[in-house]
C-alpha cells in the first residue's frame, strides 16, 4: 500500500514546484477577479428575479459570500505586497 508521503515529490528537498512571491500574488489577483465576476453575476441575477424569493435570497447569499472572499483576497494581496 502506498501512502501520500511515499509519493511526496518534495521529500528530497527539491523545490522545483515552489511558487515565487510574485506568482502567488498573481494567482491571488486572478482569484480575486473571478470572485468579483461571480459577485456581479449573482447580484444581477438576484435583482432580475421577482417571482422566486427563495432563489433570490440564495443568490444574494452567494454574492455576499463572494464579497467576503474578495475582501479576504484583497487583504492577502496587500499583505503579500507589503512584506515583499
Amino acid at each position: 500500500m502506498n501512502y501520500n508521503h511515499d509519493i511526496d515529490y518534495d521529500r528530497d528537498g527539491d523545490r522545483e514546484d515552489e511558487l515565487t512571491e510574485e506568482e502567488v500574488v498573481n494567482m491571488l489577483k486572478s482569484s480575486l477577479r473571478q470572485e468579483e465576476e461571480m459577485l456581479k453575476t449573482y447580484t444581477i441575477l438576484a435583482e432580475r428575479i421577482h417571482d422566486n424569493d427563495v432563489l433570490k435570497n440564495r443568490l444574494e447569499n452567494f454574492a455576499q459570500g463572494n464579497a467576503k472572499r474578495s475582501r479576504q483576497l484583497e487583504d492577502e494581496i496587500n499583505q503579500n505586497e507589503e512584506t515583499h
